[in-house]
């Protein structure tokens, strides 16, 4: 184990190290549904696409599921209503949801501006991060969207 250090360079590079290895840990997987999950620590932050958000157009409505709820890989979990469509959120994976992001209530258009960042819907403890397995890394949910 590292002893901290005292000087103030010391703990800025231990800071710094720490920093890049938490980025490291942090998996980003797609599903053929247009949902994105980051998964850390056994927690899972879920929300749509990019791709999904521009599809959809102007979010005017998230509905999203309860703190404390089950979720299944590939089952609805809430939904997105936008001036052109309903769309069913599915989960990307089986498992508890621990915290939603209740800004969408007042500001849905947080999907539009932020999908894969402030857009953020909800977050799971996962109970299989074997799931992950079936989903997309960026590169081949590019190539998904291509088709």
């Amino acid at each position: 184990m590292l002893r901290l250090a005292a000087s103030g360079a010391a703990r800025g590079i231990l800071a710094r190290g720490v920093a890049l290895q938490t980025r490291r840990c942090l998996v980003t997987k797609f599903s053929k549904d247009h949902e994105w999950i980051k998964v850390d620590g056994g927690i899972g932050i879920i929300g749509i696409t990019d791709h999904a958000q521009e599809q959809l157009g102007d979010v005017v409505f998230v509905d999203l599921p309860e703190v404390g709820a089950k979720v299944e890989k590939d089952e609805t979990m809430g939904a997105v209503e936008s001036v052109k469509a309903a769309s069913d959120i599915y989960s990307p994976v089986t498992g508890e949801v621990t915290e939603v992001n209740n800004a969408l209530v007042d500001e849905p258009a947080l999907v539009n501006t932020s999908p894969e960042a402030d857009g953020w819907m909800a977050k799971v403890k996962l109970s299989d991060a074997g799931e992950l397995d079936s989903l997309m890394d960026a590169d081949a949910y590019a190539e998904f969207c291509k088709e």
